[in-house]
């Protein structure tokens, strides 16, 4: 089970003691059961490889989701203020969607793929019908970003989730807003209606989980117990369990019988943001950092462990015994496929190999009897909330004349027509979704299994730890089929290229002229590249002594002494690295340890680096939520009688930490207008600092 936070918030030697710096390395809680779970598939085939990579928009991406009916419909939002569509393993955009005026924050589709909504940073909601390539709704009635958003499973309703901690409910027909849940105090940044279309669950960043009651239109339950921001729920398919996971570097699985915790996974390497359940429900899939875990939850452990090289995957879902998984970084959009014939799904593993191999190729076998209720499923569509809320006039809209200016403002441009035919309009077909029996992704074939093999047997240092297979990505040119390419569109890079998109070699090698030669030697590119070879050498050797500095203070567990020994170093660099593990752990942070941070912060904020920035911006949210309230409190307190020593010392740390958030609230209050995941991180700031004025 996962501890609570500790009471004390300034200074001390309570509380619980830091964690290891290890921590944040890529290992997990269950080592051994995962080590016996993993490694080499027989036969030689890929468990996991990369599928394509694209450049989704003209500016950075912002929010994306996958068709979950398919398996093979992909939304992306962007800066841009487009929703655009794409069909996976396809290079080329079918659909773009205009109409928004800000940046897209939250994209979904509906069970039947025949509808997508799109959430702006402004706080509008646009709704699309993609058969008919039009707008069909538009929503208004949020004042800030909208986080989360989510298409009920048997009527025509949206639930949408905002920074402005509202929960609403819209009838697309109607276009107006049916109810509105209240009782979160933070942004809301995840949304589910359970399979029966009874319930809606959310996530938020007050650290809790809430289940509404949509007839009776109320709260039913609140889960607490994490420890951070939650990320993400997801019901289980059949039984009444909600899986939850967070910030905090955990999964919490809740009875929704008894509405309590049934069982809490601990050790994630980073923030749970993308978990999945298994289409019958034997397993949960979590996408973390550069891998998949597979895991169970009565009672808790890790079935599996996948290295997938997707860096922060975004969503998955599955289709053809296969898992496909989307990441994002700035304007590109990749996809990955993991086989889940090859993946240990459920049961133990024994430590005979041919057993082995038959566990990993088998279908995990049906659950026998379930521990808790099962969901009915109504076959007509679900009723009105009893409970309807008045709407405001700024949720009230004109059925005649908003229509038409939807239609003006609005627009559905097919980029590719073929595909989107194919997608959307099929033939001789009433399916409106991509065909639910699709062939499944091919598997890239290995040049050397032996040489792979080798190649991925753990170093003696690393026994402990993984095994680590060979997850190499082979060119795109070999996976897809002989079908004749569409034609490219212009602000589109094709997927279908031999080299990396985006990179060439000569771009890293100065403008040398060679005469009567088109292009530099293999000899003479590797010395231009060596050239700063040494000097970067140099410069990580000085990170990783200092790093080695700051951690010897770190095991001594006086957290206020190694944040000081990093500062002094005067390196951003081991001060974001160290910033990264605390952040991690919200009572680690004390008022004294304040005071040191947020002048470091206010130079994160500056850095040209976007990472510095949203570590900066990490913390001092931490910092704003944890501290603000008490700060101004004291500083508003009256003077008391006598003398206290220890009230002058607090004292005098609130003065000096409400003056550098003065000093900050400047630069986070003209920051505020960028755009993007920055942009808003900001607004958000600024929200938080509004106290300080």
């Amino acid at each position: 089970m996962c501890g609570g936070l500790p009471a004390d918030l300034i200074g001390g030697s309570g509380g619980d003691p830091p964690p290891p710096l290890e921590e944040s390395r890529l290992f997990c809680g269950w080592s051994f059961e995962c080590q016996t779970a993993g490694g080499w598939p027989p036969g030689g085939h890929k468990t996991a490889w990369k599928l394509q990579e694209i450049v989704a928009h003209a500016s950075n991406v912002s929010s994306l989701v996958l068709g979950k009916g398919s398996g093979r419909l992909l939304a992306t939002g962007g800066d841009d203020c487009r929703v655009n569509l794409w069909s996976i393993n396809k290079p080329n955009c079918i659909m773009s969607l205009t109409g928004h005026t800000s940046p897209v924050e939250s994209v979904r589709l509906n069970t039947p793929e025949e509808l997508i909504v799109a959430g702006s940073q402004s706080g509008s909601i646009r709704v699309w019908d993609l058969e008919a390539a039009k707008i069909l709704r538009t929503l208004v009635g949020h004042k800030a970003n909208i986080c989360s958003l989510d298409f009920h499973p048997y009527g025509e309703f949206v639930a949408s989730g905002s920074q402005d901690t509202n929960i609403k409910l819209w009838d697309i027909r109607r276009k107006g807003c049916v109810f509105r849940y209240r009782g979160h105090s933070q942004a809301v940044r995840c949304l589910r209606f359970s399979p029966d279309g009874k319930w809606l669950a959310s996530a938020a960043d007050d650290h809790t989980v809430k289940l509404w009651d949509l007839t009776a239109g109320k709260m039913m339950s609140e889960f607490p117990g994490h420890t951070g921001p939650v990320n993400v729920v997801e019901f289980h398919p059949n039984e009444y369990l909600l899986a939850s996971g967070s910030s905090d570097r955990t999964i919490r699985f809740w009875d929704l019988e008894k509405f309590q915790v049934v069982s809490c996974i601990e050790g994630e390497p980073g923030p749970v943001r993308s978990i999945l359940f298994n289409p019958d429900g034997c397993c949960l899939y979590s996408g973390c950092q550069d891998s998949l875990r597979v895991y169970g939850w009565e009672p808790e452990r890790c079935f599996d462990v996948v290295l997938v090289n997707w860096g922060k995957v975004a969503d998955l879902a599955i289709c053809n015994n296969q898992l496909i998984g989307v990441a994002f970084a700035q304007s590109n959009v990749s996809s990955y496929v993991v086989d889940l014939t090859r993946v240990t799904r459920t049961g133990t593993v024994t430590q005979d190999p041919v057993q082995d191999s038959r566990l990993l190729t088998q279908q995990p076998p049906l659950p026998t009897a379930p521990l808790r209720r099962i969901y009915e499923r109504p076959s007509t569509t679900c009723s009105k909330p009893q409970r309807v809320k008045q709407n405001s006039e700024s949720e009230r809209r004109s059925p005649s004349s908003e229509d038409d200016r939807d239609e003006r403002e609005s627009r559905a441009e097919i980029q590719n027509a073929e595909d989107y035919n194919e997608i959307f309009q099929p033939k001789n077909s009433i399916s409106r979704t991509p065909p639910r029996r699709s062939e499944p992704f091919p598997a890239p074939p290995e040049d050397d299994v032996a040489t792979a093999k080798e190649a991925a047997k753990p170093s003696p240092a690393m026994d402990t730890q993984f095994p680590v297979p060979n997850l190499e990505v082979p060119p795109w040119s070999q996976v897809v089929t002989s079908t004749p390419a569409p034609k490219a569109e212009p602000a589109i890079i094709p997927a279908t290229r031999n080299e990396p998109i985006g990179l060439k070699a000569s771009d890293f090698l100065p403008a040398v002229k060679i005469p009567q030669q088109t292009e530099l030697v293999d000899e003479d590119a590797m010395s231009q590249i060596r050239k700063g070879h040494d000097t970067m050498c140099v410069v990580l050797t000085s990170r990783h002594k200092n790093l080695d500095t700051v951690r010897a203070v770190w095991t001594t567990g006086d957290i206020k002494t190694s944040v000081d020994s990093a500062v002094a170093i005067n390196d951003l660099s081991v001060v974001v690295d160290l910033l990264n593990i605390v952040n991690q752990k919200a009572s680690l942070w004390k008022l004294d340890l304040c005071t040191t941070v947020l002048p470091q912060i206010e130079k994160l904020l500056q850095s040209k680096y976007e990472s510095y920035v949203q570590t900066g911006c990490t913390s001092l949210k931490l910092i704003l939520q944890r501290f603000l309230p008490l700060i101004t409190d004291i500083l508003a307190a009256p003077p008391s009688v006598g003398v206290d020593i220890s009230r002058e010392e607090r004292l005098h740390k609130c003065r000096l930490c409400y003056k550098q958030l003065k000093s900050i609230s400047g630069l986070v209050r003209s920051k505020s207008g960028l755009s993007g995941r920055h942009g808003s991180a900001f607004r958000e700031l600024h929200l938080l600092m509004a106290s300080l004025d």
